[in-house]
């Protein structure tokens, strides 16, 4: 550990989880934007689904840590949502078992502390036509379809409602873009750059308009050491110095 403590948000879920910081992903956005506020923290698992979730939930998230997580972000679907192979093996979870599945994760988050948030992610759409053309011979019976995944991506955001937990629709949020098939994904199932600020503006907008106490948006958190110095950037002036602690015109977008 190093200080000053920060609050921690918590990234966990399979691979566009663990991918979130390539290819400007939206991991690696949230952490430029939470700079001097907040420690974002990647606890993805590519392949995944929700049962190899609950295997190690206690593990990843001890209720018992004296220190817990401001705000948790989950996702688990897509790999659920797969069809099923002939050999029962596998990443697939049957619709009702991953509702099951995902409710007691999000409970177990939930009642981390009085204090930790959770936004789900809901399972995102595919370009079928990429994952087809990409699928590697060494797949068998791959099958993802927009279909099986919009049938999770609606169980998961009623399950969300259910349990008033909060929610992003993933699935239609990426396709309010027309040319989302090309630019959002890199090979037709994980998030290009492109789909990655779609997921950030999504999350950023459950944060603004949480009603938390204390709140998660960015704009409203403490910068740490934020306080006016004389070793700061010198001014035009000569005589006055320039604190930088909350620039962000660096930044390719200015996140709201």
């Amino acid at each position: 550990m190093v200080g000053p403590t920060r609050p921690q948000f918590v990234l966990f879920g399979s691979s566009i989880v663990q991918m979130s910081f390539s290819h400007g992903g939206w991991g690696s956005i949230l952490s430029d934007i939470y700079a001097r506020k907040a420690d974002v923290l990647l606890r993805g698992y590519y392949g995944w689904n929700s049962r190899r979730a609950l295997q190690i939930l206690n593990e990843v998230f001890p209720k018992g840590s004296a220190a817990q997580p401001s705000l948790v972000i989950v996702y688990f679907g897509g790999n659920d949502s797969m069809g099923s192979h002939s050999s029962g093996l596998g990443p697939h979870v049957p619709l009702p078992e991953y509702i099951e599945n995902m409710q007691k994760i999000l409970v177990h988050l939930k009642n981390l502390s009085e204090r930790t948030r959770v936004i789900a992610l809901s399972c995102p759409p595919v370009n079928e036509e990429k994952v087809r053309r990409n699928t590697s011979t060494i797949f068998s019976e791959l099958v993802r379809t927009n279909e099986l995944c919009q049938s999770y991506s609606e169980a998961c955001i009623n399950l969300c409602k259910e349990l008033d937990v909060k929610v992003v629709d993933l699935f239609n949020a990426l396709q309010k873009r027309d040319d989302w098939m090309d630019a959002c994904f890199t090979d037709g199932i994980h998030l290009a750059a492109e789909g990655s600020k779609i997921v950030v503006k999504e999350i950023l907008k459950v944060l603004k308009e949480a009603d938390w106490e204390p709140c998660l948006h960015w704009k409203s958190m403490a910068t740490e050491y934020a306080e006016d110095s004389p070793y700061d950037l010198v001014a035009a002036d000569g005589k006055t110095t320039l604190n930088p602690s909350e620039w962000t015109f660096y930044r390719e977008v200015q996140w709201d």
